[in-house]
């Protein structure tokens, strides 16, 4: 049996694994000059390649259509994902948040021991090899690639989404899929950047706040509360909060959509006011711009005083009750709201894809096309930052891999 993966990204990578070692003849196709290229800049190239919490925990860190993943989870897990690597030589450090690293901290590691494992069980791989294009044949399927066709039992598609776009993920695979009958959900980016209305943010560009609470409500509804590490930017924010809770917003509109900062979340409002008022009797004679280094970083003083409306110039002493009590909000509550996101190219991951309603999940075969499989961020399927979204690769790309070469 003739198999055909079509794209050398993680989920490629793994599907060919699988298929080889469940006996089949694998061909792997990547429009790149090298596989696994999206691997290589994961966690910053440091490759976050999984996540090890355990059980009902790991499926907490899918944000959409995580139900589909119970198949995949179940045949290839995230801790097998672990062994496997281990097993070729890549020793994995589990750090906060439990994400899985490589020892080395090199992508380059986990890439070259996954295809040196697709070499060893004899796939074939082509690189700068674009199919153009997918067509049923009553055998199988005709590929056409630079300029050859040729005739495969089986297809298996995991050529990703839109993001990252320079990696190879261009939306071409989504096309031939569509050619073949399959629906496509809408196209958007999750785990992005946001853009604000405000400006204060830009001034504050390069500026990081760590153990703070970054929530979003819609209204009165509340579609997202953590606690982490989130980024000013020249554009607005961006970081692991502001990040995870993209997942949360890009599927509603931004009316009505509100951001709060809580800067000392491990103090109550009245704990906050104590403090507030030690620091205020401690340094009466001082500027409220200087005093507030002690409870917010020092460059965040002239949003906060304003906020609260305090006036330039103001010293501890002169600090009316209402203000306190308006500076312990700005600091519990700092608001900001949404303009947009930065560009789908610029995402970590694409929210939506294929309808997983046309998939089987217990093969990832198509229902539609008897033959046709598909891996990866071509599902519409996709989770948080810290290794879930590699994870959906691993195991989408080993379940569609063993039952294309067990069908």
């Amino acid at each position: 049996m003739r198999i055909a993966i079509i794209g050398g990204g993680a989920a490629g990578l793994m599907a060919g694994i699988k298929a080889a070692e469940a006996g089949a003849n694998v061909t792997l196709f990547e429009g790149n000059e090298k596989l696994g290229k999206k691997v290589y800049i994961t966690g910053k190239g440091r490759c976050n390649l999984t996540n090890a919490k355990i059980g009902d925990e790991f499926f907490k860190g899918f944000a959409h259509n995580g139900k589909f993943m119970h198949s995949a989870m179940h045949f290839f897990s995230n801790l097998q994902m672990m062994d496997l690597l281990e097993g070729l030589g890549v020793p994995l450090n589990v750090e906060r948040g439990d994400r899985v690293f490589p020892v080395s901290n090199k992508a380059s590691d986990v890439s070259r021991a996954l295809e040196g494992r697709l070499r060893a069980l004899g796939v074939e791989i082509r690189l700068n090899a674009r199919v153009e294009a997918i067509k049923r044949a009553e055998s199988g399927f005709h590929l056409s690639a630079n300029g050859r066709e040729e005739l495969f039992s089986r297809v298996i598609l995991c050529t990703g989404g839109l993001s990252y776009p320079a990696t190879g993920s261009d939306g071409f695979g989504l096309q031939l899929a569509r050619g073949l009958g399959h629906e496509i959900t809408d196209l958007k980016p999750s785990l992005i950047p946001i853009l604000t209305k405000e400006d204060w943010p830009r001034a504050l560009s390069g500026l990081s706040l760590k153990n703070v609470e970054f929530s979003a409500k819609q209204g009165k509804k509340l579609l997202f509360k953590e606690l982490g590490e989130m980024l000013f930017t020249h554009f607005g924010l961006s970081g692991p909060l502001v990040l995870s809770a993209s997942a949360h917003l890009v599927e509603g509109p931004l009316d009505e959509l509100h951001l709060l900062i809580d800067l000392k979340p491990g103090l109550s409002h009245e704990q906050l006011d104590a403090r507030l008022l030690r620091e205020l009797a401690a340094e009466p004679r001082r500027q409220m711009a200087n005093l507030m280094g002690a409870l917010a970083p020092k460059s965040m003083a002239p949003v906060l005083l304003a906020q609260a409306a305090i006036p330039d110039g103001t010293i501890a002493s002169q600090l009316t009750r209402a203000q306190r009590g308006d500076l312990a909000g700005a600091l519990k509550a700092l608001p900001l709201h949404a303009a947009g996101f930065r560009p789908i190219d610029e995402a970590i991951i694409t929210r939506g894809g294929l309808k997983i309603k046309q998939i089987d999940p217990s093969t990832l075969q198509s229902k539609l096309v008897p033959g046709l499989y598909f891996a990866g961020e071509m599902l519409d399927v996709d989770g948080y930052t810290g290794g879930f979204n590699l994870q959906i690769a691993w195991s989408t790309g080993a379940l569609a891999g063993h039952s294309a070469a067990s069908a």
